[in-house]
Formats: C-alpha cells, structure tokens, sequence
C-alpha cells in the first residue's frame, strides 16, 4: 500500500496490515505513553508486530509535552500515519 506522501510500499502482509491499521486507530483515539503502547501491543509473534511495523514504516513518533518536560513521551502518529490511517477509511486526527 502506498502513502501520498512517499513512494515506499509498506512491507506489512495483508493479515499484518490489519492489525497496523488498528494499531494506527488505537493511538488516533487518544495519547498513549510508551509503557501504555507496549502493555496493549507488544507481541512476540513476528506475525504481530504492529509496533515493530509502524515504527519501521515512520508511521508512528515519540513526542514528550513541552510544557511538563517531567512528563512521560506519549506515541503518537506522524503525518504519513495518519494518511495511511485515513486512506484505510479510519480517522486521522492531527
């Protein structure tokens, strides 16, 4: 599947590109600390890796608050996730 955004094709299968794209919606609903992300979808199942597939694919960013620099990063998703997510017909929050 192509992004607008790049010309790379994600390396995710088919079953992988949906347990992506529901990972992708998870952290669209709301910010997520690392520690959060990693207890919901850590996987040693290398047919399930959703973080490991985002990650590699730049579909998902750490970013701390600038506000509270004591504050735990939260994952949250870079632009080419949230293309991926909406040309998927799932909500691409800024």
């Amino acid at each position: 599947m192509k992004t607008d955004d790049d010309s790379s094709v994600l390396q995710a299968g088919t079953s992988q590109l949906g347990n992506l794209l529901q990972f992708l919606a998870w952290i669209a609903e709301r910010p997520r600390t690392y520690a959060q992300t990693m207890d919901a979808w850590r996987s040693s199942c290398p047919r399930l890796s959703a973080w490991e597939d985002a990650t590699a694919n730049g579909l998902v960013d750490m970013a701390r608050d600038r506000d509270d620099a004591q504050a735990e990063p939260v994952v949250i998703l870079t632009q080419k996730g949230r293309a991926l997510l909406a040309s998927a017909g799932g909500p691409a929050r800024p």
